[in-house]
């Protein structure tokens, strides 16, 4: 029997490849998102790309009748819930936006999911959870240290999750913390097109190996690494994407549980411009700036427990991340606006 799987948030970056990557394997599709950074046009660049049945509503998780009128609509087996607030910065300047969006939101949605009867849900947590720590590659294990809002939010919203299984056994929740996901389809047609400025760092080098930015801006270069700029583990979306799906494809366990997506391995920002110019064959002009309040110096994943128990590793190298954002910026040079 086909399943169908609801998507919040499907519109964007990682959740429209998971969504492509879930019709690919049989899932029906069903995508909530409000539109506030994102492109309902992506919806087309999915369906361009193969078959499947997909439904879109323009809709937040945070209407409660609105969501309740979708449940009705579709026959929803489970739920992978990407819908979130997630920048670090403008989660400094907008704490109380960012915990009625990411915490109210989540709590909205599992309430009209229990009263349907669903029980299964993936959730889009964050390394961000693991804050400044000086231990490294992190594991699920490591406490939580959440330096900024959007971080706590996120770790908010995996207590609520916890407690939820807790208190009804038949649920089955995983939440995929995932490092930074970066790259793009290998198509060109699927990629990282946010709203106004990015505010991730593969997007900007894109947008300023094209001319439409001017420069990137390191956000310090005091850090206590090799090079003074801070490390992250850059992981391929379509990485990211498998992960969700395997956890939906695991023989079904109630409880919660939390694992690690990443590569193991630490790239800087000065590496990863480096490793941009030569995939695109664009010099990258850069200047330090200041650093971001609310970053730490280096987050990199122990993504063991992954491979153990869901049977998942990432694949792709920093390499082909760089070639596959590069080759959907080349194709899509403004961004959505294009037609393809």
């Amino acid at each position: 029997m086909t399943r169908t799987a609801l998507v919040t948030g499907g519109a964007g970056f990682i959740g429209s490849h998971c969504c492509r990557d879930l019709l690919d394997s049989g899932f029906d599709v069903v995508v909530i998102d409000n539109l506030i950074n994102s492109h309902e046009v992506v919806m087309d660049r999915i369906r361009q790309l193969g078959g499947g049945n997909l439904f879109f509503h323009t809709a937040d998780v945070s209407d409660t009748a609105e969501l309740e009128s979708i449940f009705t609509a579709h026959p929803i087996d489970v739920v992978i819930h990407f819908a979130a607030h997630k920048a670090v910065g403008d989660s400094m300047q907008r704490p109380i936006d960012y915990y009625q969006n990411n915490v109210s939101g989540l709590i909205s949605l599992i309430t009209v999911a229990h009263a349907a009867g669903i029980r299964d849900l993936v959730f889009s947590s964050s390394c961000s959870i693991y804050g400044d720590t000086d231990l490294g590659p992190i594991t699920e294990e490591s406490p939580a240290r959440p330096t900024n809002p959007y971080a706590r939010s996120k770790w908010m919203c995996e207590l609520i999750l916890e407690d939820l299984c807790n208190r009804y056994d038949d649920w089955s929740v995983t939440a995929l913390r995932y490092f930074n996901p970066a790259g793009a389809h290998p198509s060109g047609v699927l990629g990282e097109d946010p709203l106004g400025v990015p505010s991730n760092i593969f997007p900007f080098l894109a947008q300023v190996a094209t001319g439409r930015l001017s420069e990137v801006k390191i956000l310090g270069s005091d850090y206590p690494t090799a090079d003074g700029t801070a490390v992250r583990d850059y992981i391929h979306v379509l990485d990211v994407v498998e992960g969700h799906r395997l956890a939906l494809e695991e023989r079904r366990r109630p409880g919660f549980r939390r694992y690690n997506l990443g590569t193991g391995t630490g790239t800087s920002v000065l590496e990863l411009v480096k490793e941009f110019e030569l995939q695109s064959g664009r010099r990258i002009p850069y200047r330090f700036v200041d650093r971001r309040p609310g970053d730490v110096a280096e987050l990199v994943a122990s993504p063991v427990l992954a491979e153990e128990e869901l049977g998942w590793r990432a694949k792709r190298p920093l390499s082909e991340m760089c070639a596959d954002m590069w080759r959907f910026q080349e194709k899509n040079p403004h961004g959505y606006g294009e037609k393809l």
